[in-house]
C-alpha cells in the first residue's frame, strides 16, 4: 500500500510541474508566466484547489501514447480572489502547445457547469494552438461543447477571457462569446486563420503581431477590451475588473463604505470652453463626478469617440457611457455604437446601474458610414439602453442634438433621470445648419446674407440652443450646476437602488445584429 500512495504522489507532482522543467524554463526565457504561474498569481495564496489533475487524454494514434502528461495541458479548479469565489481554467502551452483535445475540452466543460451551479464568475486564461490535430473530429467535438456553455452561461455569470498566448483557429470563438477579453503586449495573438493561410490565399504578407496582436485588436477590430503589458499586469487588470463585478445575475456589485459629505466638485464648472466648437476631454468630467482613481476604462483605444467603462460613486460600482469631444466631436459611428451597446447590455445583465454623460452632435455623415450600416449598429445601442432595466442616469453636459439626443439615453426611451448642465443644447441640430434651412428665403433676399444669417443663428440659439425648453416639457429633471452633479447623482443611484422593472413576456427581443 505504501509504494502505491508514494507511486501516486510521485503522479501528482509530476502533474504540477506539466510538461517538465526544460519546458518551463524556456517558458521563462519568453518572460512569460507558466499555467500554474498564472493561476497561482491570480488567487488569493493557498486557495486554489485543483480539479482533475491526474486526467490524461485516450489517443493512441500516431504514437500518442507514448506521451502522456498529467493534466492533459490545461489546469482547472477553482480558488479566491480578494476572497471571493472564482473558477478557472488555464491552458499549458508546454503540453502539446495547449492543443486542445477530447479530455482537455472535458475539464474545462466541468469548470464551467460548476460555475453556472453555484453561480461564480469564470476566467480563462488561454495560452493554445488550437485543436489537437491527432484527434481530429473529436477535438473539434470538445470545442463545440464550450461554446455551447459559453452561450448558457452568457448573462447569467460573468466571463471573462485573457489570452496569454497564442490562440488560434476553433479557439478564438470561446473568448469572442465571453463578456471581456484581455490580452498580453507582444506575446498573444487572436486570429481564425494564420498568416501562412493568408498569404497562400489572399497573397498578403503579414505577421502574427500584425495579423492579430493586442495592439490590432484593442484599436482596430475592438476585439481585445482590455490590454496588458505583460503577463503580471494582465493578472492585475483582471483582479481589478472583477472588483465591479457581481458573483452573478441575481446579485449586486459589492457597495464599499461610504459617507456623503460636501460633494461639490469647482473644477466641474470650468470644463466646459466658451466656444461650442472647441473641444474638452471627457476624462475630465468622469474624473469630477465619480470617486477618487475609481475610473475602469473597457476598450480604451477603440473607437475612441465614446468613452465607457467602470467606476465608483458613492462606493457604488456604476457603468458610465460618455461621449468624447476630444474625437470626431463626439459623434456616433458605426465602431462607437457597437462598442457602447456592448457594454450596455453587460452592465444591464449584472445589475450595473448605469451612467450617461452626452455631448453628441449627432451621428458621422458620409458613404463609407451608410455603406457600412450605421443604420444597424446605430440601432444597436437604441436597442440595448431601450431595454436595459437598471437604474439609468443621463447628464447632458453641451450638445444633444438630432436622433442622437434620443439614442443617448434620452427621458423617451425609458431614462430614469435627465440632468442637464446650463450649457447644454438639445435641438434637432446645430443653429448654423437650422437657420441656412428655416430662414433660407428671407438670407437669400436679404442685402446681406452673412450678416443676416448670423442674426437667425443667434435667434435660433437663444430659443433652443439651451436645455430650458427641454425641461419645461419635463424631458429634462432638473438643470444643474456642473459643481453640484457628483452630489446629485450619489443621491440619484442611491435612490434608485431598489429599482424593478419589467419587460413583456417574450422569449428574447430580436437586437438589430
Amino acid at each position: 500500500m505504501d509504494s502505491k500512495i508514494k507511486a501516486l504522489n510521485e503522479k501528482i507532482e509530476l502533474a504540477h510541474l506539466g510538461g517538465g522543467e526544460k519546458r518551463i524554463e524556456r517558458q521563462h526565457q519568453k518572460k512569460k508566466l507558466t499555467a500554474r504561474e498564472r493561476v497561482h498569481y491570480l488567487l488569493d495564496d493557498g486557495s486554489f484547489e485543483e480539479i482533475g489533475i491526474l486526467v490524461t487524454h485516450r489517443t493512441t494514434d500516431f504514437g500518442m501514447e507514448k506521451e502522456i502528461y498529467y493534466g492533459d495541458g490545461v489546469v482547472t479548479g477553482y480558488g479566491t480572489v480578494n476572497g471571493r469565489l472564482i473558477y478557472l481554467f488555464a491552458q499549458d502551452f508546454t503540453v502539446f502547445g495547449g492543443a486542445l483535445s477530447e479530455t482537455h475540452a472535458e475539464k474545462i466543460c466541468k469548470i464551467m457547469d460548476l460555475a453556472m451551479k453555484v453561480g461564480a464568475p469564470l476566467i480563462g486564461l488561454n495560452d493554445s494552438g488550437g485543436a489537437r490535430i491527432q484527434e481530429g473530429v473529436r477535438s473539434l467535438g470538445g470545442y463545440a461543447d464550450i461554446f455551447y456553455r459559453n452561450v448558457q452561461a452568457s448573462g447569467v455569470i460573468p466571463q471573462i477571457s485573457a489570452i496569454m498566448g497564442p490562440c488560434a483557429g476553433g479557439a478564438v470563438y470561446s473568448p469572442a462569446m465571453t463578456d471581456f477579453t484581455m490580452m498580453v503586449q507582444d506575446t498573444s495573438y487572436m486570429f481564425v486563420t494564420g498568416p501562412n493561410v493568408v498569404k497562400t490565399v489572399t497573397n498578403e504578407e503579414v505577421t502574427s503581431e500584425e495579423l492579430g496582436g493586442a495592439s490590432t485588436h484593442s484599436a482596430k477590430s475592438g476585439v481585445a477590451h482590455i490590454t496588458s503589458a505583460n503577463d503580471a499586469q494582465c493578472l492585475e487588470d483582471l483582479k481589478a475588473l472583477l472588483s465591479y463585478l457581481p458573483q452573478n445575475n441575481t446579485e449586486t456589485p459589492k457597495k464599499l463604505p461610504f459617507t456623503l459629505q460636501d460633494e461639490v466638485r469647482e473644477q466641474l464648472a470650468t470644463i466646459i470652453p466658451d466656444s461650442a466648437n472647441k473641444p474638452y476631454d471627457m476624462h475630465e468630467v468622469i474624473t469630477g463626478i465619480i470617486d477618487e482613481d475609481s475610473f475602469y476604462e473597457i476598450h480604451k483605444d477603440y473607437a475612441e469617440n465614446i468613452i465607457v467603462g467602470f467606476a465608483r460613486l458613492g462606493g457604488r460600482s456604476i457603468g458610465i457611457v460618455a461621449n468624447q469631444p476630444m474625437f470626431l466631436a463626439g459623434v456616433l459611428d458605426v465602431n462607437s455604437s457597437k462598442k457602447a451597446a456592448r457594454f450596455t447590455r453587460f452592465c444591464d445583465c449584472f445589475n450595473i446601474p448605469l451612467l450617461v454623460l452626452v455631448d453628441v452632435p449627432g451621428f458621422l455623415p458620409g458613404t463609407d458610414q451608410e455603406w457600412n450600416g450605421i443604420i444597424t449598429h446605430g440601432a444597436k445601442l437604441l436597442y440595448a439602453l431601450s431595454e436595459a432595466t437598471v437604474p439609468r442616469v443621463t447628464v447632458i453636459t453641451r450638445k444633444a442634438y438630432g436622433g442622437a439626443y434620443d439614442v443617448m439615453n434620452s427621458k423617451h426611451i425609458g431614462a430614469d433621470l435627465n440632468y442637464a448642465w446650463p450649457s447644454a443644447e438639445i435641438a434637432v441640430m446645430g443653429a448654423k445648419g437650422a437657420s441656412e434651412i428655416i430662414f433660407r428665403k428671407e438670407i437669400k433676399a436679404a442685402d446681406d446674407p452673412e450678416q443676416k444669417l448670423l442674426e437667425k443663428e443667434n435667434e435660433y440659439a437663444e430659443k433652443f440652443a439651451n436645455p430650458y425648453r427641454a425641461a419645461q416639457r419635463g424631458f429634462i429633471d432638473e438643470v444643474i450646476l456642473p459643481e453640484h452633479s457628483r452630489r446629485k447623482l450619489i443621491k440619484a443611484f442611491s435612490m434608485l437602488e431598489n429599482k424593478k422593472a419589467k419587460l413583456p413576456k417574450k422569449k428574447h427581443g430580436n437586437i438589430p445584429l
